[in-house]
């Protein structure tokens, strides 16, 4: 492998974790972050040495996400919710009991976020862009993406009280 390709493998935890923001079931997620590698492998040229990959990344997610809500729409296709085979818990190995009810919960409370304030939130809080660099990525100015973070950090922090779940 490649730098490219090691840094996109690196990359893959929080490609991950962004489409689970993004989408809001675990299988839709695992295709988006599958078809975000195909595209990034396949448009690797347009990529700019020196910039950050993670918000070249993030930007293809963005748009493939997009592209396929509108497709969705205009083909009426509907997607199959989760079921037993896509299960809709924690990594059990990877925290306690209360610990991982409070990740459930915060994951709950962040897909009943209106869609542009949960990637707001995903891409500032979870992935940690700067705010340029998730405006950007969002192709929003920054005003607008500080407004949707302050908005969507409201509403977690209100659902997250009323559910009893402690910072």
């Amino acid at each position: 492998m490649d730098g490219f390709q090691t840094e996109l493998v690196a990359l893959l935890p929080r490609l991950r974790r962004f489409a689970r923001a993004v989408c809001r079931s675990d299988a839709d997620a695992q295709d988006l972050v599958q078809a975000t590698v195909e595209r990034a492998l396949a448009k690797r040229g347009g990529y700019r040495l020196g910039t950050r990959l993670d918000s070249w990344a993030f930007t293809i997610m963005r748009r493939i996400h997009i592209d396929q809500g509108r497709s969705k729409t205009r083909w009426g296709r509907v997607v199959a919710p989760e079921d037993a085979a896509t299960p809709n818990i924690a990594d059990g190995s990877q925290a306690g009991e209360d610990l991982r009810a409070d990740a459930l919960a915060v994951r709950d409370a962040l897909r009943r976020l209106p869609e542009d304030q949960r990637l707001a939130v995903a891409l500032v809080l979870v992935e940690g862009l700067s705010y340029a660099e998730a405006a950007k990525v969002l192709d929003v100015p920054p005003g607008t993406l500080t407004s949707r973070l302050v908005r969507g950090r409201q509403s977690l922090i209100q659902s997250l009280t009323e559910q009893g779940v402690s910072a």
